[in-house]
């Protein structure tokens, strides 16, 4: 019988810090995936990133070929990751309260051709 391994990084999709601190109470090295910029890290996070919405740069600019923020945050964790400027996490946990980002991560996650080489739904 094959075996087949996943290497891409698992992503949780959590609503509240409670939903938050559960996730993290698993163990292992995580990365944080939010709204914004976080105040703080909580215990269990080694990266984090942060995006905006409306993004800063102007639709379809030549640096993110019209890709959408969340998408871009999650290019700048793998990256970050893989030169080593952030320490190395297993998996990423992503704070979004808002039941529409919860939905545009899942298409992103199944959608983005870059996104979905690197990581997967958990």
């Amino acid at each position: 019988m094959p075996v087949f391994a996943d290497g891409r990084i698992p992503v949780s999709i959590v609503a509240d810090e409670a939903a938050l601190a559960t996730s993290l109470a698993g163990g292992g090295k995580a990365a944080l995936l939010a709204e914004g910029p976080p105040a703080s890290l909580p215990p269990g996070i080694v990266a984090s990133a942060g995006f905006e919405p409306a993004g800063t740069h102007p639709a379809a600019c030549t640096c993110c070929a019209g890709r959408v923020p969340m998408a871009q945050a999650l290019d700048a964790l793998f990256l970050d990751r893989v030169k080593g400027r952030a320490p190395w996490f297993d998996r990423v946990v992503a704070l979004l309260p808002s039941p529409d980002r919860r939905a545009e991560l899942d298409v992103i996650l199944h959608m983005d051709g870059v996104v979905s080489a690197r990581y997967r739904p958990a």
